[in-house]
């Protein structure tokens, strides 16, 4: 089943065979959505779920979204052309004074990988822009990321710019980074705290899932 063998060729980080296996499935006339959810999204479910029980690592999920992302800019226009709206939409970014961004990117592309539409802020992003983002664009969740324990404070005050702003009710705030604690999130009222990339992708689709309920 060629679905089949996008997952396993994603899985294996092969993009060029992804690429001309998901071309080949669109010429044979299978939905865009089936071929992002039974292929794509499936072989990166796999590579998550490995992810999580350290059973590959950061190089292997990096080749792997690799090959996601070229095989979904071959359904991406087949997918508007079909109606297909992302499950929700997501801005995230580093928090102010920190430029680590291999765990947001490593996030990010684990949300892309369960259909999210993502906006990227990238490092050294301000409380303000984090909001505004996610007003102006609609987003169900705002996803700071921080690497470092001088850091973390700036995720106090992203909470408290959604409040100021009076979208706190209709956003979530998921924070993660090597310094951050479950306690820490309850502390500064935040939502959600995960400890890595597969984590937040599922807490993230479960949040979008009760958001459109």
């Amino acid at each position: 089943m060629i679905l089949e063998e996008i997952s396993l060729k994603l899985q294996a980080g092969k993009a060029k065979d992804v690429a001309a296996l998901v071309q080949q499935a669109i010429d044979e006339g299978i939905p865009a959505q089936t071929i992002l959810e039974e292929g794509l999204v499936d072989g990166m479910n796999v590579i998550g779920e490995k992810f999580k029980n350290n059973e590959v690592f950061v190089p292997e999920v990096l080749v792997a979204a690799r090959a996601m992302n070229k095989g979904s800019q071959l359904l991406k226009p087949l997918l508007v052309a079909e109606g297909v709206k992302a499950s929700g939409k997501v801005c995230i970014g580093t928090v102010q004074g920190d430029l680590h961004d291999i765990g947001k990117n490593l996030v990010k592309m684990m949300l892309e990988g369960k259909g999210l539409e993502v906006i990227d802020l990238g490092t050294d992003v301000s409380p303000e822009t984090f909001v505004n983002t996610a007003k102006d664009q609609n987003c169900q969740i705002i996803a700071c990321s921080a690497l470092l324990t001088t850091t973390m404070g700036v995720m106090a005050d992203v909470v408290k710019a959604a409040e100021a702003a009076g979208i706190r009710d209709q956003v979530k705030i998921m924070i993660g980074g090597a310094p951050v604690t479950e306690d820490y999130c309850r502390q500064i009222g935040a939502d959600a705290y995960t400890p890595d990339a597969a984590s937040a992708a599922d807490k993230a689709m479960e949040f979008c899932s009760e958001m459109s309920a």
